[in-house]
């Protein structure tokens, strides 16, 4: 599938805390699986956070060289969410359910319903939440990418099929 000029590119955005460990990850799971299956044209990934803590950096560097072992690239530097963004984007992934709930106390009920969570996507016994890894060891950042790439194909067959 490739897109022209009358079809619009489908947009989703992942949310974590910080935006420098589980959201950029996912931006680069999710970037990465669309170039496999050649359909990168048809979407645009992003990321950010709920909080401040970390704008203008890269994802954290314990993230990054566990992606880079998989062969994914992590490329983007925090920012934080807005109501804009909300609007803006089809699709609207928050990591835990803390952040899902600050994602939608930015907009109205109507406004919401495309917020998701990130387990949501996926089948099986992953937990309800995306764990954030920064305080602890490197297999926390090995089960983050395990879930990511878990829910990765439902969450592009969704934004290639709506």
């Amino acid at each position: 599938m490739t897109s022209d000029s009358s079809t619009p590119k489908r947009r989703v955005l992942f949310v974590c805390l910080g935006n420098i460990c589980r959201s950029p990850a996912a931006e680069g799971v999710l970037q990465t699986l669309a170039v496999q299956q050649g359909v990168a044209d048809d979407i645009f990934v992003d990321s950010a956070g709920t909080s401040s803590y970390h704008i203008g950096e890269p994802a954290d560097r314990r993230m990054r060289l566990a992606a880079s072992n998989r062969d994914i690239e992590l490329t983007s530097r925090s920012r934080m969410v807005s109501p804009r963004d909300i609007a803006e984007f089809d699709l609207v992934i928050a990591m835990d359910h803390k952040n899902l709930r600050e994602l939608k106390a930015l907009v109205n009920e109507v406004e919401s319903q495309h917020i998701r969570l990130l387990s949501d996507y996926l089948e099986g016994d992953w937990p309800d939440e995306v764990p954030d890894p920064y305080y602890g060891g490197d297999e926390g950042f090995e089960q983050v990418l395990d879930m990511l790439q878990a829910a990765s194909p439902a969450i592009l067959d969704e934004l290639l099929t709506a």
